[in-house]
């Protein structure tokens, strides 16, 4: 199975987000994006990729030691980002929780390192996102999408659980269908 950690924002968030983004969709080029499902909506704590029964029952394990040692934090999404012309994404405004945030990311990262899942040096710097669309593969300029996801700042919200996914990639064969997200497990924040 194919697993990340993550952290998902609550109800309210995304729904203020989707009313961000619901004029985005009406931009030139909006229909060359491959745009992500509310349900989808995450931020990305950790890839590990596929995994084993047995490796995942070792990262569970130490997923849930991170868990407990973090802390309950407080995000909020605002602005905006992009990778290139390949990907565009919503941010979090400067009055997060970013340090904890990055503690946690690290912690999950490795969690997934000892447990053989992510190679000593695979890691790349963390950058916390939630992605909201990807180029299907012609270039759209995605300048103007960020200028207009600048002007969104969200509620603040507490971050209480990291979360396991499981990523089950589309096989249907049906254009524009995408992965569906399913949380695995559920470990809140500095409990034991």
């Amino acid at each position: 199975m194919r697993l990340f950690a993550a952290l998902l924002p609550p109800a309210e968030a995304v729904g203020e987000l989707a009313h961000a983004v619901g004029p985005l969709r009406r931009l030139p080029g909006a229909d060359e994006l491959r745009w992500s499902k509310t349900e989808n909506w995450h931020l990305t704590l950790a890839f590990y990729g596929e995994t084993d029964d047995h490796e995942a029952a070792d990262l569970r394990t130490r997923l849930a030691r991170a868990a407990h040692r973090a802390q309950e934090f407080p995000l909020r999404l605002g602005g905006g980002g992009r990778f290139g012309d390949r990907a565009l994404w919503a941010a979090l405004t400067p009055d997060s929780a970013r340090t904890a945030l990055t503690g946690l990311a690290g912690a999950a990262s490795a969690a997934g390192r000892r447990a053989g899942l992510i190679a000593p040096g695979e890691e790349r710097g963390y950058r916390p996102h939630l992605t909201l669309a990807r180029a299907r593969g012609t270039v759209v300029d995605l300048r103007p999408y960020v200028t207009e996801l600048d002007r969104f700042q969200g509620s603040s919200w507490i971050a209480r659980e990291l979360v396991l996914v499981r990523s089950v990639l589309p096989d249907s064969g049906v254009e524009g269908e995408q992965p569906r997200y399913l949380p695995v497990e559920r470990w809140p924040l500095g409990q034991a």
